[in-house]
């Protein structure tokens, strides 16, 4: 009584097994998902993008933002190291496909415009350039102008669309600097 039909009942030793293969199989197929689509956690390592980011700390990078639309100025990119795409990197979108980037006397200018940048580390000492971004290119820069390798150097130069994984959304870790990672709106200079 109450057992049910033999047809119902589970064979000892047999279904709960493939009940947790299966539970286990779906969680591994859900996470690849995330991962390759959605988003996914990153680690900053190093102090390029002080004082935003520090070496240790816990992001969540969204992966599904840039298949509808294109990295901004301002925005904080996770990217493929040019040199060594096994590597990434983590740095500001200074400049767009058509921008012309001009740093002189520890300012930087976009289409001829000063970027007022509240969240660098101190102004760029002993650096001096004329860039202009290629179609399918982005300009980057650490937040810590002075310790940083980013479109400045010749092993990164201008960061093609295809190597930039996402954007930096949310700082989870630790729990005391949680936030999400907005670009500022000084960063949006030029048309």
């Amino acid at each position: 009584m109450g057992a049910g039909t033999p047809e119902s009942r589970p064979r000892a030793g047999r279904w709960p097994i493939r009940e947790y293969a299966e539970t286990i199989i779906g969680a591994v197929v859900l996470a690849v998902f995330i991962m390759v689509f959605i988003g996914r956690a990153f680690t900053v390592d190093g102090p390029s993008m002080l004082p935003t980011l520090h070496g240790g700390e816990r992001l969540i990078v969204d992966k599904l933002t840039y298949r509808f639309r294109e990295p901004e100025r301002g925005d904080i990119v996770v990217f493929r190291y040019p040199a060594e795409p096994s590597h990434f990197f983590i740095k500001r979108v200074i400049g767009v496909p058509g921008d012309v980037i001009d740093i002189r006397s520890g300012y930087v200018s976009v289409n001829g415009v000063r970027l007022i940048e509240e969240y660098t580390s101190a102004r760029i000492i002993g650096h001096t350039g004329h860039y202009v971004v290629p179609e399918d290119h982005f300009f980057v820069l650490g937040d810590n102008r002075n310790n940083s390798q980013d479109s400045r150097s010749p092993s990164v130069g201008y960061v093609p669309r295809s190597l930039i994984v996402g954007r930096a959304l949310v700082r989870y870790w630790p729990v005391d600097r949680m936030a999400i990672l907005a670009p500022p709106a000084t960063a949006h200079a030029g048309p």
